[in-house]
């Protein structure tokens, strides 16, 4: 991931800070290119792994097994560890 500064681009900073709320998209001929959507260090790391094909991978993989093999409900998974329901 790369990041860039606000104080290096601000023809972009002014936008960025009046729409704070919401995302800003980047066009090129038109084109969108690139959006920046407003967030903090959890959207971020939420974003990272949305698009990490690594972790996309144990996600699908795990799905496949829960479909195959079952899975176990929260009530058992409190009753084995002793826990209250």
């Amino acid at each position: 991931m790369r990041t860039i500064d606000l104080s290096e681009v601000p023809a972009l900073a002014a936008y960025v800070q009046s729409a704070s709320s919401e995302p800003v998209v980047l066009t090129q001929d038109g084109q969108a290119v690139a959006a920046v959507i407003p967030g903090d260090e959890r959207d971020v790391e939420n974003l990272l792994l949305s698009i990490n094909p690594q972790f996309q991978a144990v996600l699908e993989r795990s799905q496949r097994r829960l479909e195959s093999e079952g899975g176990l409900s929260s009530a058992e998974v409190r009753r084995r560890l002793g826990l209250d329901p």
